[in-house]
């Protein structure tokens, strides 16, 4: 293939395809630290009410 003279052509698939794994990962990372935020909002809230509990 790169013999052929379709070099130009093998590059722009390989960097089309790095960008769409890279688009992958931000948005698997962007996931992963929404979930997280919400994991600690939530033992947040409920270490909240537990001295609330405790303070009366």
């Amino acid at each position: 293939m790169l013999s052929e003279g379709k070099t130009g052509k093998y590059f722009k698939y390989a960097i089309g395809e790095i960008v769409l794994v890279v688009i992958g990962i931000l948005i698997a990372l962007s996931i992963n630290n929404w979930n997280e935020n919400n994991k600690n909002i939530k033992s947040e809230n409920k270490s909240l009410v537990d001295l609330k509990k405790s303070l009366l």
